[in-house]
């Protein structure tokens, strides 16, 4: 684990976008247990979470339709939250970073390391307003 000092630039970069931290597997559990759509970031000290995934993250939610609730664990260091928010991710192999969406607690996107580190921030972001779109736009009657 890095120092707690030194990650916490990566942990405000989310948190200041409006994501919630999840420190505990039980902060994790209340998250997921809310209704709705919930995003979850795998956030990471790596160089693609750094200059992809997070700035990625925070374009998206500069858009109209967004999930209900968004929380962010943070793998090598709130190990206890980050297992717990895997075990949600339907038995897909553990990458971080990772973004995910769950509606209800049940998954129904996951972007992994592998789509992640083949990107640019802006097409994260575009990525992530589509799989909003798709999976978070309110019903209108």
């Amino acid at each position: 684990m890095y120092p707690e000092l030194m990650v916490i630039p990566m942990r405000e970069e989310l948190t200041k976008a409006g994501i919630a931290e999840a420190r505990t597997a039980a902060d994790v559990d209340a998250a997921l247990a809310q209704s709705g759509t919930t995003m979850v970031v795998v956030n990471s000290i790596c160089g693609c979470a750094a200059g992809k995934m997070r700035p990625g993250v925070r374009l998206a939610l500069q858009g109209t339709t967004k999930p209900d609730h968004a929380i962010t664990v943070f793998a090598g260091q709130d190990r206890e939250a980050t297992e717990k928010a895997r075990g949600y991710f339907g038995g897909h192999p553990p990458t971080s970073p990772a973004i995910a969406i769950l509606r209800d607690g049940q998954l129904v996107y996951l972007m992994q390391r592998s789509a992640i580190e083949t990107s640019t921030a802006p097409a994260i972001a575009a990525e992530l307003n589509r799989a909003f779109e798709v999976h978070c736009a309110k019903a209108t009657a």
